[in-house]
């Protein structure tokens, strides 16, 4: 299957993207807004913007009260949310919603809820890991671990039947999911997901971490953020947060080419306690799962 003439094929099939749902309607408007200043912002505006989507408003809240938000006494409102929590808190979280109704509720056996932790996982390690080594931009660090995947969304739309043989594959070999997606489809979802992020007009950044997060050497102007989320994808992949099935290799994430760009670009890395990090991922897991289940099941 893998061929010139199948990757031509399944390809053209991502160019309308059709099959695609989109984002909530509420959710553009409301991250163009949310892109001003903060001292243009007006609370009231934000809470109207999110009230308009019900289930997004309900995730919202949900996601709002969780630990990994940063909040330990129970917010019952939207306004209340965006008061405690702050205007781009916020737009992280109706970025995660919005990005989570996107996924198949059904996918034959491959459980959806693992791949939306993976992603989610994979936004609070950046933003977490951004903070330990004074990267300039952990709430982009948050956006690109999020996003980073969206590629596996189009192929679970627009060709899943191919992209369940790649994952069948994956599982069963204990290989990473990119590797045989090479093998089976001939591309990748960084491929997919390049074309998706185009369709979006994703930031010049976060376009390079969707396409690039497998080939940092292909990274050109934003490779720290590439790197970051490398790194953070990598940490998520072996532990708990992962595709739902554990890769058969040992990491050493010093010797990763991730670690060498940040180490040039981020003096926080010199003194790094990786040891702290991985430990703390144990607590990040649970609360992760706990937090997914909850709203991909509402």
């Amino acid at each position: 299957m893998n061929t010139a003439a199948t990757k031509a094929s399944l390809l053209s099939r991502v160019g309308g993207l059709q099959q695609i749902p989109t984002i909530p309607a509420v959710l553009a408007p409301l991250l163009r807004y949310l892109q001003q200043p903060v001292e243009q912002l007006d609370v009231q505006k934000v809470t109207a913007l999110i009230a308009q989507d019900k289930s997004l408003a309900v995730q919202c809240l949900q996601m709002a009260n969780s630990p990994l938000f940063g909040r330990w006494k129970k917010i019952d409102s939207l306004r209340g949310a965006i008061l405690g929590l702050g205007f781009h808190r916020v737009s992280d979280i109706a970025m995660s919603c919005g990005l989570l109704n996107m996924m198949p509720k059904e996918c034959d056996g491959l459980d959806p809820v693992a791949l939306w932790e993976h992603s989610l996982g994979c936004a609070l390690v950046c933003r977490h890991f951004a903070r330990l080594i004074s990267y300039p931009d952990p709430s982009k660090a948050y956006l690109a671990g999020l996003l980073h995947d969206i590629g596996i969304i189009v192929n679970l739309w627009v060709f899943p039947k191919e992209f369940h043989a790649a994952y069948d594959l994956a599982r069963a070999q204990g290989i990473p999911l990119h590797e045989a997606e090479q093998s089976v489809l001939g591309f990748t979802h960084c491929d997919s997901g390049r074309l998706l992020a185009e369709k979006w007009e994703l930031s010049p950044d976060l376009r390079e971490v969707v396409s690039h997060h497998h080939m940092l050497q292909e990274s050109l102007e934003h490779a720290g953020l590439v790197a970051l989320v490398e790194l953070s994808d990598l940490l998520c992949r072996v532990s708990g947060l992962n595709y739902g099935y554990i890769e058969n290799r040992e990491v050493n994430l010093l010797e990763q080419k991730g670690f060498a760009v940040l180490s040039q670009q981020c003096q926080g890395l010199k003194d790094f306690d990786w040891a702290r990090l991985t430990f703390e991922l144990d607590s990040y897991m649970d609360e992760v799962q706990s937090l997914v289940r909850t709203i991909y099941r509402t």
